[in-house]
């Protein structure tokens, strides 16, 4: 299945929440959001019907967001029953890690193949201060767990932020020599808080130059998405470099995005939404779901234009988009 331009798209990233235990300082207000309410979120069971639907089209790997997917009850049998879907191959999930470490073996079992987990610092107190909620044990355990259960391979993502967590960057690194671990630093994306201006932008470059050691090109693990990764020697993970910014990879996007709310968005910067939520809500069926799919992706943007100083007028913020 091809978008307007010749991309291959066959991905679907589902935000099964837009509520979360965090509250990250570039990504959400200190206070919280006003979260939907029970009815404006779609039920599990509709999300199913919709993946059942468009699979056909060729959509054969899911990505569970939030939001924080794991506050959402029930989401490990829905992780079984999206495994059921015929010509779903690879289903994967983005966690914060903090709630990990008690169902990451259930995940495993029920089929997850994966888990992308953020974390911006190795600091306790920096920690606490960039999620404001948070405690870094949790995640650490998370990431044990995670790779006790076979959810790999593992990846970490952190949001490279100047002035606050690039001293950390060798850390980070040092994370890779003796684990599994695939490190991906990421630009910071102008979607969520404006709590850090343009001067706190930090690009893929200016994080290679922080980095002591040779990086030598490294083959990327499953699910490798748009990073590009490297290894120091004698590591046995790697480190990828994931630039929104600095080098936009939007000639090999493959995804859609279905929100918590049920509205499907062909692009992340993009406002563009179109309604799922009510197709499936008056029962219109698999064809009127699939008409619906094939029309966004008919109208899925070229290119995004995010840079440093943009996201003021963005209608969605990340945790409401699903990442």
């Amino acid at each position: 299945m091809k978008d307007a331009v010749g991309r291959e798209i066959n991905y679907l990233r589902i935000s099964v929440t837009d509520r979360c235990n965090f509250r990250c300082l570039y990504c959400m207000p200190e206070k919280g959001i006003e979260p939907k309410s029970h009815p404006d979120i779609l039920r599990f069971e509709e999300i199913i019907e919709f993946v059942k639907a468009v699979a056909p089209l060729g959509i054969s790997r899911v990505r569970v967001t939030g939001g924080e997917p794991l506050v959402r009850k029930g989401v490990v049998e829905f992780v079984r029953q999206l495994r059921a879907l015929d010509g779903i191959k690879d289903i994967s999930m983005t966690t914060n890690g903090s709630m990990l470490a008690s169902v990451a073996e259930d995940l495993k079992k029920a089929g997850l193949d994966r888990v992308n987990i953020s974390l911006d610092s190795l600091k306790p107190e920096r920690f606490h201060k960039i999620t404001r909620w948070g405690r870094l044990k949790d995640v650490l355990d998370g990431i044990e767990a995670a790779l006790e259960a076979d959810l790999t391979p593992v990846k970490i993502n952190c949001v490279a932020i100047r002035g606050f967590n690039d001293d950390e960057i060798e850390d980070f690194i040092n994370l890779t020599r003796n684990h599994p671990i695939y490190i991906r630093f990421i630009e910071l994306m102008p979607l969520g808080e404006t709590v850090w201006g343009t001067d706190h932008y930090l690009s893929a470059e200016e994080i290679k130059a922080e980095i002591k050691e040779e990086l030598l090109p490294a083959s990327a693990p499953a699910g490798a998405g748009p990073a590009v990764y490297y290894r120091v020697a004698g590591a046995i993970g790697a480190v990828g470099f994931i630039t929104p910014i600095s080098r936009h990879f939007c000639n090999a996007c493959n995804r859609m995005r279905l929100t918590a709310d049920g509205k499907l968005k062909p692009c992340l910067e993009s406002d563009l939404e179109l309604d799922v939520k009510t197709a499936l809500r008056e029962k219109r069926g698999e064809e009127e779901l699939r008409r619906i799919f094939m029309e966004a992706l008919s109208k899925k943007p070229v290119c995004h234009h995010m840079v440093p100083e943009s996201g003021a007028g963005y209608l969605r913020r990340m945790w409401q988009i699903g990442g």
